[in-house]
């Protein structure tokens, strides 16, 4: 035996060790808008709470848009849509 078959013996017990120790797992992204009169920031904390009265393991979240609405010059309404990611079961 070579060192280098020797290597290649280690490396593929490394790696076969490694496999037994990760846990494979699936994620879901929903989408969903969620609004404030307040800010951006407590519209998305709405979101991800409402979410999370239904959803479990929410991992994540990225903000896809922001918009204001607008009544006589004035913001009324703060909006985000959000992808929340979780991990599925």
């Amino acid at each position: 035996m070579v060192a280098a078959d020797i290597e290649l013996k280690e490396f593929v017990m490394t790696a076969a060790s490694y496999e037994t120790e990760v846990k494979t797992s699936v994620g879901k992204v929903i989408e969903l808008t969620a609004e404030s009169p307040e800010s951006f920031e407590d519209a998305i904390r709405r979101g991800i709470a409402k979410a999370s009265e239904t959803v479990d393991d929410i991992h994540g979240a990225w903000v896809k848009s922001q918009q204001v609405m607008v009544r006589d010059g004035q913001i009324t309404a703060y909006r985000v849509d959000l992808k929340v990611t979780f991990i599925v079961r």
